[in-house]
C-alpha cells in the first residue's frame, strides 16, 4: 500500500474536531509538527467556519460556572473550569473569536482563554491617564475606582481579530463623570495580542451611560450602543474598525424604533444584529444589516409574538424570559419554534458562540498571513 500524500492527509486532519488533533500529536513526530504548524492551525479555523462545524455553546450560571454545548448534537452539557480558578468570584465573557474568549473578573483581571486547547495568557495590566491641572504632568489611576472628583464610570469593551494585521485586538473604552456635566474624562485604548501591549488611540466623541458593556464582533468591527450627547435620549450605534481603528456610526431603521423600549445588538452570519423589544415585552422585532453601513440593507428577519419565548439573542438558539432560561430552534422559514432538550442544563444561564480551534496564545506561534489559506 502505497503512502498517503501529506497534502491528502492535511486534507483529512483538517475536517477533524480539536478534540481528537490534539489527542493525533501523539501519534507521530510528524504529526504533531503538522497539527502544530500554523498554517494548518489556520486552514483548520477556516474550514470549520465555512463549514458551520466544530461550533459550541458556553453558558455561564450563576456568573462564575461554566458549561459548554457541542453545536453538533445539542445533547448535554461539559463543565468548564476557567484559568481564573475563583471560586463564586464574578467572572463575564467580554468577547469570543475564532475559538478564543476575553474574560474579566470581579478585580477587573483580563485574560485571553482557548477552552479547546485550555491554554490562557493574562493580559498586562494598564491603567487610566488622566491630564494633571499643572501643564506636562500625567497622572496614573487604577481602573477599579473613578478618580478623585469623579463620582462614577462606564466601561466599554470589545474583542476582535484584525484580518489586515493578522491581530488579535482587545478594545477598553472608559468615561468618567464628575460632579458637572461638562467634567468628563474619556479614553479609548487597544491592546494587541501581537505585541502583547496597550496603546492608547484617539479618543470617542461619544458618550457611554452603563457600568460595563461588551461589543459585538461583525464586519471586522465591533459594535456598541452608546448615546451622541450626554442626556441619554435615543441610543445609536457606533462601530469600531479594527483594521483602521477609527470609530463610524451607523443608521438604524426607521421603521417601529419610535415605539421600541429596548434594543440589542448580536451577530448572525458575519452580519449585525439589531433586537427591538417592544413595550408590552411580546412583541420582539429582529433586524439585520445585509450591506454593511448602509441604511436602506437593513431588513426585519424576524417579527416575533410568542409571550413564551422572547429571543434574548438572534442566533438559531435563543433563551428565555421566563423563570428557567430554555433553548429553543427558530426556523427563519417557517418562523417555527422548537424546543430543545439538552441534559445537564442549568436554570439560568448567559449564552456566547464559539468555534473550536488550536488558535494559539504564544505570539510567537502566530502565523501573520492576510488570508486564511485556501481549502
Amino acid at each position: 500500500m502505497g503512502r498517503i500524500p501529506h497534502e491528502t492527509t492535511i486534507d483529512i486532519l483538517g475536517r477533524l474536531s480539536v478534540k481528537d488533533l490534539l489527542r493525533f500529536k501523539c501519534v507521530s513526530k510528524p504529526w504533531c509538527s503538522s497539527i502544530e504548524d500554523p498554517y494548518f492551525i489556520k486552514f483548520h479555523l477556516s474550514h470549520s467556519l465555512k463549514t458551520n462545524t466544530n461550533h459550541s455553546l458556553i453558558l455561564r450560571h450563576r456568573e462564575y460556572h461554566f458549561f459548554s454545548v457541542n453545536c453538533d448534537s445539542l445533547e448535554t452539557t461539559q463543565i468548564l473550569n476557567h484559568p481564573f480558578g475563583e471560586p463564586k468570584r464574578t467572572i463575564q465573557i467580554l468577547g469570543s473569536c475564532n475559538g478564543l474568549l476575553a474574560l474579566v473578573n470581579h478585580n477587573d483581571s483580563i485574560l485571553l482563554w482557548n477552552p479547546s486547547t485550555r491554554e490562557s495568557q493574562v493580559l498586562p495590566s494598564n491603567e487610566i491617564e488622566f491630564v494633571s491641572p499643572r501643564p506636562g504632568i500625567w497622572l496614573y489611576v487604577s481602573q477599579r475606582s473613578p478618580p478623585l472628583g469623579y463620582i462614577a464610570r462606564s466601561t466599554y469593551y470589545g474583542f476582535g481579530y484584525d484580518p489586515i494585521s493578522d491581530d488579535y485586538k482587545l478594545v477598553r473604552m472608559i468615561q468618567s463623570y464628575g460632579l458637572h456635566d461638562e467634567n468628563v474624562h474619556s479614553e479609548a485604548k487597544v491592546y494587541s495580542l501581537r505585541s502583547n501591549r496597550w496603546r492608547r488611540i484617539k479618543d470617542f466623541c461619544f458618550y457611554l451611560n452603563f457600568s460595563r458593556e461588551f461589543g459585538i464582533l461583525a464586519n471586522n468591527a465591533l459594535h456598541w450602543m452608546v448615546f451622541r450627547t450626554p442626556e441619554p435620549l435615543n441610543k445609536e450605534l457606533v462601530g469600531f474598525d479594527l483594521g483602521s481603528e477609527e470609530f463610524r456610526f451607523l443608521e438604524l431603521p426607521d421603521c417601529y424604533l419610535d415605539e421600541a423600549f429596548f434594543f440589542d445588538i448580536k451577530a448572525m452570519g458575519g452580519d449585525i444584529c439589531l433586537t427591538a423589544t417592544f413595550r408590552d415585552f411580546i412583541n420582539v422585532d429582529v433586524w439585520i444589516m445585509k450591506e454593511y453601513g448602509v441604511k436602506e440593507s437593513w431588513i426585519k428577519l424576524i417579527s416575533y409574538y410568542e409571550p413564551e419565548y422572547i429571543p434574548a439573542s438572534p442566533f438559531p438558539w435563543c433563551h428565555s424570559a421566563t423563570r428557567t432560561d430554555k433553548f429553543v430552534w427558530y426556523d427563519l422559514e417557517s418562523q417555527r419554534v422548537e424546543k430543545v432538550e439538552i441534559r445537564g442544563l442549568p436554570a439560568s444561564f448567559d449564552v456566547d458562540l464559539y468555534v473550536d480551534s488550536l488558535v494559539p496564545l504564544r505570539t510567537n506561534d502566530l502565523m501573520f498571513y492576510n488570508e486564511m489559506p485556501p481549502e
